[in-house]
């Protein structure tokens, strides 16, 4: 293992400018609980669907505890992401365990297990003492990042690690680095704290851990691609955006009072980044908003009933769809998102569903349709098949 994949952050004498979140107060508009009617019919087919369509578990055979899923299906083999604990039965990253896991989509018995960091390894010749957030990314044709949170000395790190698909390889582990403005630093909370700092912007407080998106969209800018992503720790949360998943560029933060917390799903359409957050635990609403990347301006947010929990966009047949937690994360909302105007956005449906659904993440599968993986009781890792188009 290199022993030199750490780097110092940039040294500054700037203080770090501070917002406090509070409760928004000028919304464009309120996305509520419905019920009834075609959206209750819609609900509880997609409920049937998701149970009947099951596709495999991807949990490991002595885990007690998993979480957090990403999937991506690759020359008809699925890759699946997610962190385990082996010891006990409980979210505790001083016991878990960053994982992939592949198999070929018409033999899912067929399962390779590959475990990139558990607490308490060495990385870079340092002791890793919490393992968190553990997704993927496909860099090309033949390679995909996994990519996890981890703390060494106190301070929680972004990693990746790439895996080469035709070999079925892994690569060296690397850290992630975050830029604002021209100061690059590692992807960590004393790293983001340094950069915005140093380019006087400020950042609402954050806590534990950090996390990286696994949702990727992209843009052609000055002819060069970018892909976007959301970043998050604590109650701070950005947009941001990478040409290699290595180093990951600063883009803009709400410019609004909020009380965002957590996740934050994101998706570029055309010269919009799509966003939507969770808010503080107390709150009845998540709120959706979009930014505008030609004139760097947000648009006014829409409040969006939710349990607080992490969301997903999906882009289907031309239109953009957020799936999110409405009542609790047994319940799957859909809503159908008007571009032109946050506040015209549609509930598809609001389904409950035959097991918990913690942290809903769509992607393409198969015969251009879809599938969702999810937590069910932070014991199973599960994918399922659906038809997204059966209920538009």
């Amino acid at each position: 293992m290199k022993d030199h994949i750490f780097s110092q952050d940039h040294a500054t004498d700037k203080e770090l400018k501070m917002i406090e979140g509070a409760p928004i107060t000028d919304a464009a508009g309120r996305i509520g609980i419905q019920s009834g009617g075609d959206i209750q019919k819609k609900g509880d087919a997609f409920a049937e669907e998701i149970a009947s369509r099951f596709v495999s578990d991807f949990e490991k055979s002595g885990d007690r505890m998993v979480h957090v899923s990403t999937f991506a299906v690759i020359d008809d083999t699925v890759y699946m992401t997610y962190y385990a604990n082996t010891k006990e039965p409980s979210e505790d990253p001083k016991d878990q365990t960053a994982r992939l896991v592949y198999a070929p989509v018409e033999d899912m018995e067929k399962k390779t297990f590959l475990d990139l960091q558990t607490s308490g390894d060495m990385v870079g010749g340092r002791k890793v003492d919490m393992v968190y957030d553990t997704i993927l990314m496909q860099k090309d044709d033949d390679t995909i990042h996994v990519m996890w949170t981890a703390r060494v000395d106190e301070n929680y790190y972004r990693f990746f690690c790439p895996f080469t698909l035709s070999t079925k390889t892994l690569g060296q582990i690397g850290v992630n680095r975050f830029q604002a403005g021209d100061i690059i630093n590692d992807f960590s909370v004393s790293g983001i704290k340094s950069a915005l700092s140093e380019n006087n912007i400020p950042c609402k407080k954050m806590y534990s851990d950090i996390g990286i998106m696994q949702k990727l969209s992209s843009r052609v800018e000055n002819g060069e691609t970018w892909y976007y992503s959301g970043a998050y720790s604590g109650d701070f949360t950005c947009i941001i955006k990478s040409r290699d998943l290595i180093t990951w560029k600063y883009v803009s933060q709400p410019d609004f009072i909020n009380d965002s917390k957590w996740e934050n799903a994101t998706y570029v359409m055309g010269d919009k980044c799509f966003y939507f957050v969770r808010q503080q635990d107390d709150s009845e609403y998540g709120f959706l908003t979009a930014y505008h990347l030609s004139d760097h301006t947000w648009e006014k947010p829409v409040l969006v009933e939710d349990c607080q929990s992490r969301s997903d966009f999906i882009e289907y047949h031309g239109n953009l769809y957020l799936f999110h937690a409405p009542m609790d994360r047994r319940h799957i909302g859909i809503i159908k998102i008007d571009p032109e105007n946050l506040a015209d956005s549609s509930v598809i449906l609001q389904a409950r569903m035959h097991t918990s659904c913690f942290y809903p993440f769509v992607q393409y599968y198969r015969g251009n349709e879809l599938a969702m993986s999810y937590t069910v009781e932070r014991k199973h890792i599960r994918l399922a098949e659906l038809s997204l188009s059966s209920y538009l």
